[in-house]
């Protein structure tokens, strides 16, 4: 199984669309920027037919080390979350995709 990476990505819009090489890396990068920075401002990203990217606040709690077993404080924290759609899920599984839903 072969990761798919950022170059991976910037090949396929490469092939697929015709821009140059170039273009395509300079596109690739100027949306997982613009995603990113949407994130940081704590919204979500809703890809339709993908999935949705969530942040979720976490708050402090009580944790253990597990070689001593001495109690230390995990301080609050953002996280990032993702919840796939449905019909990433049924492509996932193999099942067929709904006319409504693609």
């Amino acid at each position: 199984m072969e990761t798919l990476t950022r170059s991976g990505l910037a090949e396929a819009i490469y092939a697929a669309v015709g821009l140059s090489r170039n273009e395509s890396a300079a596109l690739l990068e100027a949306v997982l920027e613009r995603i990113s920075s949407v994130l940081e401002t704590g919204e979500s990203v809703k890809i339709s037919g993908f999935g949705t990217f969530l942040i979720r606040q976490k708050g402090q709690r009580v944790g253990r080390n597990p070689k001593t077993g001495v109690e230390v404080p995990i301080l609050p924290r953002r996280v990032l979350t993702f919840r796939p759609s449905q019909v990433l899920k049924a492509r996932i599984n193999g099942e067929p995709v709904k006319a409504e839903e693609a």
